[in-house]
């Protein structure tokens, strides 16, 4: 069923097989797959409603005592699972993600659910429609079962602290950061809150969260995901895209929430460039024969924590006995890119004046510099916004003085993106790899002087490139770190065949400790 309706002749063969099988019962959810619970479903084991309601007890015993993920619960949650066991039951064609329970970070618009993006300033906003992402995930019958805490309007990749819902925690270590933005999401995911989750990625924010968390999450090609309906940080970086717990579970997501939206100019020109199925040629054996550039300027920097390093030098070591060919150095100068003019456009008062229009009359404020007059914010993001408080509220950034570009025509960015693809064909490399962070989780009281070694920031997001982050083992006992892989531009399917292999020829997922099954 990978990518895949299921058709109306294997559910009726599941239900004739489930008359003569045993009685539906609740299963054990902790790391379950897409795969097993649609698999359940369809041959009686369980019903919908009882998945749907594990997720939501294992929300109600544990997320407020420990972690913090969850803003709030979707109250009609139950009533979508009934649904689809009625349409099981008559034997109806389903989506691709029938009953998969879902978190949704709290920038995307739902229409059933409040939309704060991490501020008090919107607590209780209710968007008239729901985001491109979410509205696709609900299209494939995935169960939309709570949102996720966010850092505050997404300004941190530091850590994960909203005026609207507080504070939350690592699941390996209540003492640590998931990282930010979307760390409500990532540590949600690896606590089995639910299968999987949607979270959004600027500089850091899926990418950051799911190494964090042991998880696999994808910052797609800018152009080939929507970002309609998605709390802005900067329009012209941001992307949205799948958090889980394997490679094959983002890969199906990413089927779903992947290509053309008329809502998101920046799709054009991504336009008939999304796969049929990015769940296609994921083998053990993908990454043989694979040449594969270690980025050594992202993994040797003074502030490099020497266990990262270990586990770092271990993946490597991994990449070449699955059967890849490694050049090592990759030698690119990544500051010096960096260094190019116009390489970011301080844009988020204007995208914030956009999204706000869209929610109509019901809108609570008008301009986001609202907030600072009403001191609706946390204190850690106050310097943020006074950056943008003198930016033109209603005047594109291409046409301020001076101007800032979108993405394409951006030559500052556009020239590092072309430097870069060229330095890859004359090394003749598929992909490039070095460690998502280059520390372990900061201590929460110390998230701000602790913030060191995030790749994430430094090539994807400027260059409009894909790149994939997947689990690569542990430091100082059950500390996840994670693999990053960039890749060209829309090689987001080799991405996933890389990713898979490596998950497989490791298997360094494991769940955290204090979340076992009810």
């Amino acid at each position: 069923m990978q990518g895949l309706g299921v058709s109306r002749a294997v559910v009726v063969l599941a239900l004739s097989a489930a008359a003569c099988g045993p009685t539906a019962q609740p299963i054990d959810v902790v790391e379950s797959t897409i795969a097993r619970i649609q698999e359940s479903i369809s041959d009686g084991r369980t019903t919908c409603r009882m998945v749907v309601q594990t997720y939501l007890d294992r929300i109600e015993v544990y997320d407020e005592s420990t972690v913090n993920a969850i803003t709030v619960v979707n109250p009609n949650a139950l009533a979508r699972a009934d649904e689809i066991d009625a349409a099981v039951a008559a034997g109806e064609e389903l989506g691709p993600l029938f009953c998969v329970p879902m978190l949704v970070k709290d920038n995307f618009d739902t229409h059933d659910l409040p939309t704060t993006g991490g501020s008090i300033a919107l607590m209780g906003s209710l968007p008239p429609d729901d985001a491109f992402m979410v509205r696709r995930i609900r299209e494939a019958d995935a169960v939309v079962i709570a949102k996720t805490n966010m850092a505050e309007w997404a300004f941190s990749p530091r850590q994960t602290v909203s005026s609207s819902y507080d504070t939350t925690a690592n699941a390996y270590d209540l003492e640590r950061v998931p990282a930010g933005s979307s760390g409500g999401t990532a540590s949600g995911v690896a606590a089995s809150f639910a299968v999987a989750g949607l979270g959004s990625d600027t500089g850091n924010s899926i990418r950051g969260p799911a190494s964090h968390l042991a998880l696999v999450g994808i910052r797609s090609t800018i152009g080939l995901t929507s970002r309609d309906g998605v709390i802005p940080l900067s329009f012209d970086r941001d992307i949205a895209g799948p958090i889980a717990r394997t490679v094959i579970d983002a890969a199906k997501i990413f089927n779903v929430v992947a290509g053309y939206d008329p809502a998101d100019p920046y799709t054009e020109a991504g336009r008939g460039r999304k796969e049929a199925d990015y769940t296609e040629g994921l083998e053990p054996n993908a990454l043989q024969g694979a040449r594969i550039g270690v980025l050594r300027s992202l993994v040797d920097g003074e502030d490099t924590d020497t266990a990262v390093a270990r586990v770092f030098e271990q993946a490597v070591a991994d990449l070449v006995r699955l059967g890849a060919e490694i050049v090592d150095p990759f030698d690119f100068d990544v500051q010096e890119q960096l260094r190019r003019s116009g390489m970011f456009c301080g844009r988020f008062r204007y995208d914030m004046h956009v999204y706000l229009q869209s929610l109509g009359d019901a809108a609570p404020i008008k301009d986001v510099m609202e907030v600072l007059e009403t001191g609706e914010y946390s204190p850690y993001v106050e310097r943020s916004l006074r950056r943008y408080a003198n930016s033109p509220l209603d005047v594109h950034p291409a046409d301020a003085d001076p101007p800032c570009h979108d993405y394409l025509e951006n030559e500052g960015r556009q020239a590092y993106l072309s430097d870069l693809v060229t330095a890859m064909d004359q090394a003749r490399v598929d992909a490039i790899v070095y460690p998502t962070w280059r520390n372990p989780p900061a201590h929460i009281d110390r998230a701000r002087e602790e913030y060191k070694g995030d790749n994430s920031q430094l090539v994807a997001p400027a260059t409009g490139m894909p790149a994939i982050t997947v689990p690569m083992g542990f430091t100082y006992g059950n500390l996840p770190a994670g693999l990053q892989i960039l890749a060209r531009p829309y090689d987001e399917l080799l991405l996933f065949k890389y990713a898979y292999a490596y998950e497989q020829g490791t298997h360094h997922r494991k769940p955290p400790e204090g979340f076992p099954a009810l």
